[in-house]
């Protein structure tokens, strides 16, 4: 992300269209409904949000109007993980092979691609690290994955998998685990984008989830490509770093994992509700985080929007305290967080939801909240991904876990599916 858009904090009184007029404020009273509003916010701000590149193709930045002012690669696959169907197919594919055509010599993948064409590698525009963001790989393989599941392209998936298993093995691991690993010597790399300004060191759990996530993925499309060999090594692959999660990061004492083991080891919300959302953490763990969820939800949670760490608690090295990732309130993980707590929850994770739409209504959509303060109008992950997760929230409850569960841990019916 942009470190100096996430300090923008905004007052929404007469910003990009002021307040919502109070009679258009309608509070969800079902998560059918919820998920309804949120559907059509997002495919409204990712038509506004639309922009042309220099080559023509077209670009879809974070928001609508001003603001990060590029295509960033993980707001993307964040648009497309809520609603993929607000794009035409050559939007989509013109979207994937720029990504994939993007890639490093050594295979890393981008932060975002400028307007003009410039590839960008690390996180501020170029200023944030020595090296490139470590979530590059696993959010391209993302976007190529959820662009297959739109287009059941078998051509296009063999020209792209072979660029996709190359970025795929230029992210850092640590050889012992199989995790993400960034160096404690200087600046090494920036994480997880949504955590860009805090400087994680050693194994790091979020990006990890994301290479689980994204070497399951690589392994669906070589199914599909015709090589079930290569992708058995990229399954047993994941399988690997999944072990190694829990004695690596996880707190046992507080019930929740750790976002890094040398520094900035605290306790990590949203990666803690990623895991549940994935289907890595155990059931055991999966409960354990979901009571710590709702035991502790007024210290974690601001009219339904969430921070990155537990309430009190601020990252080692990162950006000032009670702003943007350093105690800001966000929508995008809290699908994740909802699914979560529903386990021990229900009644809560809906009013969570409920509360968020209601914001949103009142307020806007935004990047970020805390208080009175805004940050970055018509957001578009905000919208796109409590979608995903309120839609794998009611999936679940009607019992059809196996045909849209998560991103990462898609039943078996969903791979087979991939393969064909």
């Amino acid at each position: 992300m942009r470190i100096l858009a996430g300090y923008f904090v905004v007052i929404v009184s007469v910003l990009c269209g002021g307040l919502v007029r109070a009679e258009d404020v309608s509070r969800p009273s079902s998560v059918p409904e919820a998920v309804r509003w949120l559907e059509a916010k997002s495919k409204e701000m990712i038509r506004a949000s639309r922009r042309t590149m220099k080559s023509g193709i077209a670009a879809f930045p974070p928001q609508v109007g001003s603001g990060y002012e590029a295509f960033w690669l993980r707001d993307y696959a964040y648009m497309l993980e809520g609603c993929a169907d607000a794009f035409s197919e050559q939007e989509l594919r013109d979207a994937c092979l720029l990504f994939v055509n993007s890639l490093a010599a050594d295979g890393a993948g981008v932060d975002c691609v400028k307007f003009d064409g410039t590839v960008v590698y690390k996180p501020g525009y170029g200023t944030m690290g020595e090296n490139p963001v470590a979530d590059g790989g696993p959010f391209t393989v993302d976007v190529a994955w959820h662009t297959h599941r739109r287009l059941q392209d078998k051509q296009l998936v063999v020209q792209i998998v072979e660029p996709l298993v190359r970025t795929m093995e230029a992210v850092p691991r640590n050889p012992q685990t199989g995790l993400v690993h960034i160096r404690p010597q200087g600046h090494d790399r920036c994480p997880y984008g949504f955590t860009d300004t805090v400087r994680k060191q050693g194994d790091e759990f979020f990006t990890s989830l994301l290479w689980i996530q994204a070497a399951r993925q690589v392994a669906d499309l070589l199914k599909v490509a015709g090589r079930p060999d290569d992708a058995a090594k990229w399954t047993a692959a994941a399988d690997q770093a999944q072990a190694a999660l829990t004695p690596v990061f996880w707190d046992d004492q507080r019930g929740l994992f750790r976002a890094a083991t040398l520094k900035c080891r605290e306790p990590d919300i949203w990666g803690s509700a990623f895991a549940v959302y994935l289907g890595v953490a155990s059931r055991a763990q999966s409960l354990r985080i979901a009571g710590y969820f709702r035991d502790h939800y007024g210290e974690i949670v601001e009219r339904g929007q969430l921070r990155h760490l537990p309430g009190g608690t601020y990252w080692e090295a990162a950006c000032p305290r009670d702003t943007y990732q350093n105690g800001g309130y966000w929508a995008t993980p809290v699908g994740w967080f909802v699914c979560a707590l529903d386990l021990v929850d229900p009644q809560l994770a809906d009013q969570t939801l409920f509360d968020l739409v209601e914001d949103f209504q009142r307020r806007g959509v935004t990047e970020w909240v805390r208080g009175d303060r805004l940050a970055v109008r018509n957001y578009i992950a905000s919208a796109t991904m409590p979608l995903a997760g309120a839609r794998t929230l009611l999936s679940r409850r009607e019992g059809k876990a196996a045909s849209e569960p998560s991103r990462a841990t898609r039943g078996a019916d969903e791979r087979n599916r991939a393969g064909n």
